[in-house]
């Protein structure tokens, strides 16, 4: 089961228990973090199409941790006018654990056996 996840206006895949690098989030290191943005959900066969988002869906995760990804040197030059300019930057970005992904039918059952 996987699904497709919007968030820092980009689109991921994600399933349970593989780790994800998004945009730098909000939130400490160990804190749950959950998307309710979900474009796609695909069980096997079956798959839920959302118009924009799946109603109801959404995927939970764990901030593993913030950090920095590689530096991108940004080199500009202007020929025959002695103009050069050397740049670094590195984006920051935080590394999350998909714990779980949730449809609306699994969220009825467990509200249904927390209930009993």
């Amino acid at each position: 089961m996987y699904a497709i996840v919007e968030t820092g206006g980009k689109q991921y895949q994600v399933e349970e228990g593989r780790y994800l690098d998004v945009e730098l989030l909000e939130g400490e290191k160990d804190s749950k973090v959950v998307f309710d943005k979900i474009v796609m959900v695909v069980n096997g066969k079956k798959s839920k199409v959302g118009q924009p988002y799946v109603a109801g869906a959404s995927a939970e995760g764990t901030i593993m941790l913030h950090d920095k990804s590689k530096k991108v040197i940004v080199f500009k030059q202007r020929p025959k006018k002695g103009y050069r300019k050397k740049q670094g930057h590195r984006q920051g970005f935080t590394r999350v654990m998909i714990n779980k992904i949730r449809t609306s039918a699994q969220k009825k059952t467990e509200e249904a056996a927390s209930e009993e």
